[in-house]
């Protein structure tokens, strides 16, 4: 309905944030006419924000992102890759499972030049755009998260049953276990993707991510099961690590690789709680009805939230290469190492003295298998 048009006749329309109804008698048509933006007007002032604050809060934030933590982000994990498959002989079973977590986390950096300047949320209403960057988003959660959970367990089995643990600790039960994490990830994303999209073949403004069932999927199969298993891993380790330190103590190199384990885990925590309670927030309330098919996106009622929400959620793979790099002491020891080789430096000693503890240290398990 145009608003605007004189031809059109107002018989009773009640308008956003007024209970006034328009009459189609009225000799005022000024008046009606001008309830729509009385209605914004209202909206402006019950908010804690006006549209132009938010907007220029989302840009601000944005700018910082873009300058600051994208270019950690993206050449980060590229050097994460590329240093480890230069090094790929010296590659331990905790690096393998890096790798991945690096693709992944390089996968979501790139898509997020899309979202960051997304600041009006006008993106979610081009369907094939909206389902593009939703699906690379959730690939990218499911793989990190399952890494995650998965890197957990294996430190568990490492530490409690380090006898047993080599039986099938090995890097050919590793990369197995990489395959079907990345098929679990694709799975639990195209599979709702494909269901979802037989049901709403019809509907021009439709995009998956928006669907409840899919929402509620990515809260529990993505956030809560994972955090709890990993919760139930992390209390598990430290019983073991409290019985090992009465015993014998605890080698520095296995703090070290714990710590860093458990930064990553926690920095994850942080960057994605936001993200899932903003959703849980939204399926926790009844939609509302009569709202445009269009319109029904969370995102679109708090935009300012969820642009800062997805930002939270992009900084995790961008800090995870700072984590891997100044907590990973064996990474430190290859990046040097990959960089004299680089830069042709007559170091040749000094690289012999870094291989040397490079292969002490896959002895021991590597970056994060001390344990085993």
């Amino acid at each position: 309905m145009d608003v605007t048009s004189p031809a059109h006749t107002f018989d009773m329309e009640i308008y956003p944030g007024t209970t006034q109804l328009a009459d189609s008698n009225s000799t005022s048509p000024e008046l009606n006419l001008s309830l729509p933006l009385q209605g914004t007007a209202l909206v402006n002032q019950t908010g804690d924000l006006s549209e132009h604050q938010q907007y220029v809060i989302g840009l601000f934030l944005s700018c910082l992102y873009t300058i600051f933590l994208f270019p950690i982000g993206f050449v980060g994990n590229i050097l994460i890759l590329v240093v480890n498959i230069s090094f790929r002989e010296k590659m331990t079973i905790p690096d393998l499972y890096f790798i991945n977590l690096a693709a992944a986390d390089l996968i979501l950096v790139a898509d997020s030049l899309i979202e960051v300047f997304n600041l009006d949320e006008q993106y979610y209403d081009i369907a094939v755009l909206c389902t593009f960057m939703s699906l690379f988003l959730q690939i990218n959660m499911y793989s990190s998260v399952f890494f995650l959970t998965w890197m957990s367990f294996d430190r568990y089995i490492a530490l409690a049953k380090a006898m047993r643990s080599s039986l099938f600790r090995t890097k050919h039960h590793a990369r197995l276990s990489c395959g079907l994490i990345w098929m679990a990830s694709v799975s639990a994303t195209l599979v709702p993707f494909t269901a979802v999209h037989l049901q709403h073949t019809e509907e021009v403004c439709f995009c998956f991510a928006d669907v409840r069932e899919v929402q509620w999927l990515e809260v529990t199969l993505g956030f809560i099961i994972p955090f709890a298993i990993i919760g139930l891993c992390y209390s598990l380790i430290v019983r073991v690590l409290v019985k090992a330190h009465k015993h014998r103590g605890l080698r520095p190199r296995r703090q070290k690789a714990l710590r860093m384990i458990f930064a990553v885990v926690l920095v994850f925590f942080i960057c994605w709680l936001p993200e899932n309670v903003f959703i849980s927030v939204h399926l926790l309330q009844r939609t509302q009805p009569g709202a445009a098919p269009c319109k029904q996106s969370f995102r679109h009622a708090y935009p300012l939230t969820g642009h800062i929400v997805n930002l939270a959620a992009f900084s995790n793979s961008c800090l995870n290469p700072l984590i891997y790099s100044f907590l990973g002491e064996t990474f430190r020891d290859k990046l040097r190492l990959y960089v004299e080789q680089k830069t042709n430096l007559p170091a040749q000693h000094r690289a012999w003295k870094l291989i040397l503890p490079l292969t002490k240290s896959q002895k021991e398990g590597g970056l994060l298998g001390e344990a085993s």
